[in-house]
């Protein structure tokens, strides 16, 4: 039989909300990460000296298992490579991509390589210098975005830089997904997302398609042949197709300021940071429809199914 799954929450409030569970009592998580292959769940904790926070998950809940510095300020993301063996961050405050070695119990082993980076952008209020915002482990490398200097910065798992994907100057990328050989990126500064496929080719569209409404795009996912947008100001989900960016659906996000979502089966969880609640959808032809139920939640900003 196959484990059961939870849906855990984290955000601004109290700690880690689980739905039907307890609150498990952190300082700002506000991403949450679960380890590829044993029971372990990370949390960003996103203050200005940042922390990083492992928990077993056990039967009643979760316990306490590690924790250390994330070695930047405001880490909004983490993610942990296929085998298991690192975990990275990315501190927004400062910029800068911290690689941490994971020893077989998914605790923190020896010391982190920091991945600092240089730039700006055009827009001086929000890209005054570098803003690392998500943190991915795709064909065996570390790809950071950086809102601050309109990159998806690359390196090797020893902390090696390699030539960055480049975005149109005021992108500001935010999160990104790879599939089929091709790289989606929301750009929660120009409101688009960015399709570039092998060989270099750029597609861009508006993940919005609500006029007169300034658009953040939050978080991107891909789900079979869809591309999935979170969208703050408009407060709505698009629905793109992955072929070509061209709209199959946009509706409300239930809330206010989709901030996450996770996609699980048919259904689609939203997290709407503005009016504390995580909405649900279900999905049918790809398109989310409300399934009537919501969860309050303080000030939500990821949501995780595992």
């Amino acid at each position: 039989m196959p484990p059961v799954k939870h849906l855990r929450i984290g955000g601004y409030g109290p700690g880690i909300v689980t739905v039907g569970g307890e609150l498990t009592r952190v300082a700002a998580p506000s991403f949450l990460a679960a380890h590829p292959t044993l029971p372990v769940l990370y949390a960003a904790g996103e203050l200005e000296r940042g922390w990083l926070t492992a928990f077993s998950v056990r039967d009643d809940g979760l316990a306490p298992l590690d924790e250390r510095p994330s070695e930047g300020s405001q880490p909004c993301h983490v993610a942990i490579d296929p085998s298991g063996a690192l975990l990275a961050a990315a501190n927004y405050g400062d910029g800068t991509a911290v690689l941490h070695r994971l020893d077989d119990r998914g605790a923190f082993a020896g010391e982190p390589i920091v991945l600092r980076h240089e730039g700006s952008g055009p827009d001086k209020e929000r890209q005054e210098g570098p803003h690392a915002h998500q943190a991915v482990f795709h064909d065996g490398l570390l790809h950071v975005s950086d809102l601050g200097t309109d990159e998806i910065r690359r390196y090797r798992p020893d902390g090696t830089p390699l030539e960055p994907y480049r975005l149109s100057p005021g992108t500001g990328p935010r999160h990104f997904a790879f599939a089929g050989g091709r790289l989606y990126v929301a750009g929660e500064l120009d409101g688009t997302v960015t399709m570039i496929e092998p060989g270099g080719r750029r597609t861009v569209a508006p993940a919005s398609l609500q006029e007169g409404v300034a658009n953040a795009p939050s978080h991107l996912q891909l789900d079979g042949d869809l591309v999935y947008v979170a969208n703050r100001g408009p407060n709505t989900i698009a629905v793109l197709r992955a072929a070509d960016l061209s709209p199959l659906a946009e509706v409300p996000s239930g809330g206010d300021w989709p901030r996450h979502f996770a996609i699980d089966g048919d259904r689609l969880y939203v997290a709407n940071q503005h009016s504390g609640e995580v909405t649900v959808f279900a999905l049918d032809g790809g398109v989310p429809a409300p399934a009537g139920e919501s969860y309050a939640v303080e000030s939500p900003s990821c949501v995780l199914v595992s």
